[in-house]
């Protein structure tokens, strides 16, 4: 994850919704396949998908599978982007 933008570095952008399936909140990362988390709030569901993806990429390591560069960012971000430019 070495990634930079704008000379800063880039970290994986996380998705946190409610799921009234679950009844609870859903994490996710989606530059990290399958990477996603629970919780019963907003910050619980953060707190656990850090912690997937930490052992997400500690396995991608150990196994020597690659790991993909931070590089999905939602559409507002994108646009921002280029109306600054």
């Amino acid at each position: 994850m070495n990634s930079k933008r704008n000379g800063k570095r880039a970290d994986y952008h996380i998705n946190i919704f409610y799921s009234g399936e679950d009844s609870g909140y859903i994490a996710d990362i989606p530059d990290l396949a399958h990477c996603s988390a629970f919780g019963e709030t907003p910050d619980q569901a953060l707190a656990e998908v850090l912690l997937a993806k930490e052992a997400w990429l500690a396995s991608a390591r150990k196994n020597r599978k690659p790991i993909p560069p931070p590089r999905y960012r939602p559409m507002l971000y994108q646009l921002k982007d280029i109306v600054n430019h």
